[in-house]
């Protein structure tokens, strides 16, 4: 019994304290780096000015940071789905594949700052160009996890399915889309947090709210404590996105655990 409390003391550390240690570290040195050196706040704020600055401004961090949460997630669930959909076509089709992913690579290739004002000029000054940038800067990373994942099914699965007279949809549904979700999920989590800086990018280029405007606005001001808490809840925003994923995955995919393991 007390080695299993051991274990499990060990195990929480493993899993809780570790992740936690790294980050009050990196402060730690952040702030003793500001002491030693005397930073001026103007150019690196201390931990307790930016916590000041977000309590000081705390209605409207809190607001911009839910506009941008709306934006990110809208991109991200749109990516996710034309990603997986356009994945399938181009696994399914030899001429689709090479048809398209010279397409795709060069729509990849094409600097998402250059677009940003021109999405801007198509769509509006609303929450549309925000979205579509999220949408296209997280986009390919889904296809080409989605594809891998899809065209890597064991060799020995799909004779089996074979064996069994299971149709072409029917082997998808059992065996090529479930094998596949493990490298989806590798994509959906690099995917992440390019939706949160697609969308701040879009919002620093022209808007009117958001976390990216926040920034924008603050500057001239010099309100640079003002800027580090909004990149800090654009930080807690990301690792958010990213381990409410790796929950949905644990959740889902428990045999891809074991099988790591």
């Amino acid at each position: 019994m007390k080695t299993n409390a051991v274990q499990r003391e060990r195990g929480l550390l493993y899993k809780v304290g570790l992740p936690v240690i790294g980050p009050v570290v990196f402060i730690a040195l952040w702030w003793l780096l500001i002491i030693v050196f005397h930073i001026r706040a103007f150019f690196l704020p201390a931990p307790p000015n930016i916590v000041s600055a977000f309590l000081d401004n705390v209605s409207m961090l809190m607001s911009a940071t839910w506009v941008t949460l709306e934006e990110t997630l809208a991109g991200f669930l749109i990516a996710t789905v034309a990603g997986l959909l356009v994945a399938l076509a181009l696994t399914t089709s030899e001429v689709t594949r090479r048809a398209a992913m010279p397409v795709l690579v060069v729509i990849n290739a094409v600097p998402k700052v250059a677009v940003a004002p021109l999405l801007v000029i198509w769509m509006g000054f609303d929450k549309t160009p925000k979205i579509v940038m999220a949408t296209l800067i997280c986009f390919f990373p889904i296809i080409l996890s989605s594809m891998a994942g899809l065209t890597a099914v064991p060799a020995d699965l799909s004779e089996l399915a074979r064996s069994l007279s299971a149709g072409h949809w029917k082997t998808f549904a059992k065996v090529r889309f479930p094998g596949a979700l493990p490298q989806v999920f590798v994509g959906l989590k690099i995917a992440a947090p390019l939706a949160v800086i697609g969308t701040v990018v879009a919002e620093i280029a022209n808007s009117t709210e958001g976390l990216g405007y926040v920034m924008v606005s603050e500057a001239p001001q010099g309100e640079t404590s003002v800027e580090f808490a909004a990149v800090a809840l654009l930080t807690i925003l990301t690792l958010a996105l990213y381990y409410a994923l790796v929950g949905l995955e644990r959740a889902l995919l428990p045999w891809a655990r074991e099988t790591k393991s």
